[in-house]
């Protein structure tokens, strides 16, 4: 049945190999169960029911990229469109989060009605094929920055310079460049696993060195929606003043979604001699249909995570790493406490 379904042997994997690139994928992204509330927690949108509704859309837009597009991409809360929704749109622009996630849910079907007319995937096909590897090189130039500023390899933000290194002597900064080097090495090997064995280790060196403690429970009921589920702000949003912002998240939404389609593709060997994805309508109707439910739940834009290329680099080559990720995503409203207890020195590298 899973053969048949997601057609393992046609793209030369297995059922073991699609569990790795899974549980890879989870943990390397597990982060935006955290930071997604955190920081539209500055927009007013309480943490609790932030964190549900962030680990609700990944696992609905996860699961219909899997069982429907046949991809190994995980959906989650974009990374950007939050922090410009918080920090721009409510706090500089002044309008409610009602009103922002309004706009996202706009947005969201703008671009389930393009996927579905397929003008969208037109001009995704429209887009010079180098232009398409830009923005996947783009937003991997921004994951890297993200990462090595929250490893503390650089720091920002000083007097005297935007950028700057980091104390490279400190323990953190040496379990970062240690994980980096654990990850690199089993890479080299083509060690099955590499990346979740090295954020394993990391994990396991920051918690021996007191770098981040134990969770002091595992289990945790999830808080209750009721304060933000369906408190979306639509007719607020219908009005010229506030075109501007709506432009710019579909914008956003658009070279995202673009950038790691193409990139994570790239990297899985998915992509025709013109650089295109075949039957991309798919996965971008997954990416539509998870906004404009993360809307209605209320959190930001959804999409296609870059991380999912470390479970492409595992092997996974199906939507079934997508549906073992979907369900971590779930166990993780369970279980919070355990899942984001890995430190940014482990998964940072």
């Amino acid at each position: 049945m899973i053969e048949k379904m997601f057609k393992l042997k046609e793209h030369g994997s297995n059922v073991r190999t699609e569990i790795i690139a899974g549980i890879t994928t989870f943990v390397t992204m597990a982060y935006i169960i955290i930071v997604n509330p955190a920081i539209l927690e500055a927009a007013g949108i309480p943490k609790g029911p932030s964190m549900v509704a962030t680990i609700l859309s990944a696992v609905f837009g996860t699961l219909i990229m899997g069982l429907y597009a046949n991809r190994p991409f995980a959906i989650a809360p974009y990374m950007g469109e939050n922090a410009f929704v918080a920090f721009t749109v409510v706090k500089v622009l002044g309008y409610s989060w009602q009103t922002a996630i309004g706009a996202i849910f706009i947005g969201g079907v703008i671009f389930t009605i393009l996927t579905l007319v397929r003008l969208r995937s037109w001009l995704a096909r429209a887009i010079p094929i180098n232009l398409k590897y830009s923005f996947a090189v783009g937003i991997g130039l921004f994951l890297t920055f993200i990462g090595l500023n929250e490893t503390g390899i650089v720091k920002l933000g000083v007097p005297s310079a935007p950028v700057s290194v980091g104390d490279l002597t400190s323990t953190p900064v040496l379990v970062a460049i240690i994980t980096f080097l654990i990850i690199g090495g089993l890479l080299i090997r083509r060690i099955k696993g590499a990346i979740l064995i090295g954020i394993i280790i990391g994990t396991i060196i920051a918690f021996a060195l007191g770098i981040v403690k134990i969770p002091p429970s595992v289990i945790s009921l999830p808080p209750s929606l009721e304060p933000i589920f369906m408190k979306l702000d639509i007719l607020g949003a219908l009005t010229w003043g506030f075109f501007a912002v709506i432009l710019t998240v579909f914008i956003m939404d658009f070279v995202d979604t673009m950038g790691t389609l193409i990139g994570v593709s790239a990297r899985a060997g998915f992509l025709d001699e013109e650089g295109n994805l075949p039957e991309i309508e798919r996965p971008m109707l997954a990416d539509a249909l998870a906004t404009i439910f993360g809307a209605i739940l209320g959190t930001t834009t959804t999409g296609t995570y870059i991380e999912s290329a470390a479970g492409v680099e595992e092997g996974g080559r199906t939507g079934l790493t997508s549906v073992v990720t979907g369900i971590l995503f779930l166990l993780a409203l369970f279980f919070a406490p355990f899942f984001t207890s890995v430190p940014d020195e482990a998964y940072g590298p």
